[in-house]
């Protein structure tokens, strides 16, 4: 883990202990994720509604703390407003509100929508004859949801080769129903399908920047350990899914960072 990624995990176990709040292994399972998509995509923190600006939808929202402290890492707000995450009047929701938050392109939380929305956001641009892409991130457990597949659909036929979907592959669901073999199930919808280590960076960034070679939908499957970089979180994923540490707890995480 390299310098940039242990700061952003250490903020997001920092503002989840000041808050009381926070989805800790699910953020951890996609720092690297959210760091590839804005160090490769077309972006400017200055001016985040930027008419030419790549778009990128969070739709597993309550990974929001993660997205939160990516932003601010990459200059959309000081790092300092995040600690107000979760509280009373806060901009900085437990789910990202984009009418509040620079850089959140749609308010999410309610899982399984945010792909249709990605979808139809690049058949926009595809009908405007834009060079602009789209990059969603789905969780492994919201692909339960039909509406996964119903938008992977509408995005194979229409041939959306500015849709670019990132499949946190963290195996979050071994207790209820498992998506099983997802690299398999994009492919047989029609997507170009791509499957990466999810902690390396490089290849992230890598996959990221490719375009389609198929003229259609793409998919990264990103191989991820919920809770990586804390061995804590690793042993007990389930026991910490929503919960926020003490101070003790705090920098007994904080240590196993290091």
């Amino acid at each position: 883990m390299d310098d940039i990624s242990r700061e952003i995990r250490e903020n997001i176990l920092r503002v989840s202990n000041r808050s009381g709040h926070g989805h800790i292994p699910t953020c951890f399972s996609v720092v690297e994720l959210f760091r590839a998509v804005y160090e490769t995509m077309r972006h400017d923190p200055k001016r985040p509604g930027w008419a030419d600006r790549d778009v990128f939808i969070l739709s597993k929202g309550h990974a929001a703390l993660g997205l939160y402290c990516t932003l601010a890492y990459y200059g959309y707000f000081p790092v300092s407003d995040v600690f107000s995450f979760g509280a009373s009047e806060s901009r900085f929701g437990c789910h990202a509100d984009r009418l509040k938050v620079p850089g959140v392109e749609l308010s999410t939380g309610s899982l399984g929508h945010g792909i249709g929305v990605a979808a139809g956001v690049a058949l926009g641009f595809k009908l405007l004859k834009s060079p602009r892409r789209v990059f969603v991130l789905i969780g492994d457990g919201e692909s339960n949801e039909g509406t996964i597949w119903e938008a992977a659909m509408v995005a194979s036929d229409r041939r959306l080769d500015n849709l670019t979907v990132l499949f946190d592959n963290n195996r979050s669901q071994t207790r209820c129903l498992p998506i099983t073999r997802p690299e398999e199930k994009f492919a047989s919808f029609g997507f170009e399908v791509l499957s990466v280590d999810g902690h390396d960076l490089d290849a992230l960034k890598e996959a990221v920047a490719r375009g389609a070679d198929e003229g259609g939908p793409r998919a990264i499957v990103a191989n991820t350990i919920k809770g990586k970089g804390c061995a804590t979180l690793v042993r007990d994923v389930f026991a910490w899914h929503s919960r926020s540490p003490s101070d003790f707890e705090l920098e007994t995480l904080l240590g196993e960072l290091e």
